[in-house]
């Protein structure tokens, strides 16, 4: 059995560390872009993906949401499933115009 190299699968373990902050950054712009209107999870999914009906494609959509929950940015959705920003996440923007 040979021996993986050190560092072997850095780069796919870095990589999708990048590509997760992109989608959770995207995910917050596009939340926040229209604030005070909301977007559902799928209508978010539909524009973060252009339309792609790939199963990856959603998960990635699924995993930023998620994340910007557990980082306290987004709400947790509920039945409606609507993706709304928290209050923190708002005044973080309108911090960033200032």
């Amino acid at each position: 059995m040979q021996e993986e190299p050190i560092g072997a699968g850095t780069f796919s373990r870095a990589s999708s560390a990048v590509e997760d902050a992109r989608d959770q950054a995207q995910a917050l712009r596009e939340v926040l872009f229209i604030y005070p209107e909301t977007f559902t999870f799928d209508e978010l999914t539909r524009l973060m993906t252009v339309g792609s009906t790939q199963l990856i494609e959603r998960d990635r959509v699924e995993r930023a949401v998620r994340d910007l929950v557990a980082a306290g940015l987004f709400h947790p959705r509920t039945d409606d499933d609507v993706v709304r920003p928290t209050r923190a996440a708002i005044n973080f923007s309108a911090l960033m115009d200032v």
